[in-house]
């Protein structure tokens, strides 16, 4: 009986532990259902924001009452830092059809999974000589990557628990006192990274399949990240699948459904959307320009994916929902075929 008793106490802990070590997935999940009360996120107090983290507020460039808790607390969607990378050929935790976020320095390939990402949200690491932040908000659909390199010096970024518009809010963990930076505006937003740039670097969101066809000497994150999450199981396909926001965004636009899937191309002077929708096989090749820039894009029917394969020097991008692209930059232009 005391073997038993054992035994069921030793079940009892793991099982509690478990629960706690994917607390990120069952919040997410239990969000989701359709019976579970749905209550707009309250803005934070100065005094909780400050309880969360030392993030100053200082100089923000973003109204301070629209910054909103996310649900987790600072770092408790833990980003990865120096993470493990390995060779395609023993990357067994990927399927064909698994998205990737996909980054070139010089002759060095590097793949991202989103089904990693969906739990990290943030992976700081060095490619080349290139300090890189690999960014994803599963909120927005969104993908970016950074130099680490900023007006403050190189920085590691976490994920604050916070959001603005629906999106991530980083945090720079040299910071002293800590900054907060936004993914979509590409910028620091609070405190001495107020108003600073960071630069956004060339990336692609595609599959694993069509990356690897392209990149066949990639390197390819780990699933061996040092903690304990279920990657296969993905706790946002049910918001992927009706369109209704978790975490409210504004200035929204009907022009297209909320979470259509874009790629959205910016100068200093202008902006456009690239939705997935405006492309099939029969235009799989777009020459346009923006702000008299030219960029070069091509879809894959295969991988329902858009790419930039050639562009001017000054020409950035980030893929997003529609939503998001358009809370951040609401005078943005869309293509249309």
């Amino acid at each position: 009986m005391r073997v038993w008793l054992g035994v069921l106490s030793v079940f009892a802990v793991f099982a509690a532990w478990r629960l706690y070590e994917d607390r990120v997935f069952w919040r997410a999940a239990w969000s989701q259902r359709s019976l579970a009360p749905r209550h707009e996120p309250q803005p934070l107090s100065l005094q909780q924001i400050g309880a969360l983290g030392d993030f100053n507020l200082d100089a923000a460039v973003i109204p301070t009452e629209q910054i909103l808790p996310g649900g987790p607390p600072k770092d408790g969607i833990p980003a990865l830092t120096d993470p493990i990378m390995i060779d395609a050929a023993a990357a067994e935790h990927l399927r064909p059809d698994d998205r990737v976020i996909g980054y070139v320095e010089g002759d060095a390939a590097r793949a991202y999974p989103l089904k990693i990402l969906n739990y990290h949200e943030i992976v700081n690491d060095r490619v080349g000589d290139r300090p890189v932040a690999i960014t994803y908000c599963p909120l927005c659909d969104s993908a970016a990557v950074f130099d680490r390199r900023t007006p403050l010096g190189e920085r590691e970024f976490g994920v604050s628990g916070l959001l603005y518009n629906s999106n991530v809010l980083m945090y720079d963990r040299e910071g002293s006192p800590e900054s907060l930076w936004s993914q979509l505006l590409t910028q620091g937003v609070t405190g001495p990274a107020a108003a600073k740039s960071l630069q956004p670097l060339p990336l692609e969101l595609t599959t694993w399949a069509d990356w690897l066809s392209r990149h066949p000497q990639t390197r390819v994150l780990s699933a061996d990240t040092g903690h304990v999450r279920m990657y296969d199981r993905n706790p946002y396909a049910g918001y992927f699948s009706q369109p209704q926001l978790m975490s409210p965004a504004a200035p929204l636009s009907d022009r297209l459904p909320a979470k259509t899937r874009v790629l959205g191309v910016w100068t200093e002077n202008s902006a456009r959307a690239y939705p997935l929708t405006a492309f099939d096989p029969s235009r799989a090749r777009l020459e346009d320009e923006v702000d008299r820039r030219r960029l070069v894009l091509e879809y894959n029917p295969a991988a329902d994916s858009l790419r930039v394969v050639q562009a001017d020097s000054d020409v950035h991008w980030i893929y997003s929902f529609w939503f998001a692209w358009h809370a951040f930059r609401p005078h943005t232009d869309v293509f249309e075929r």
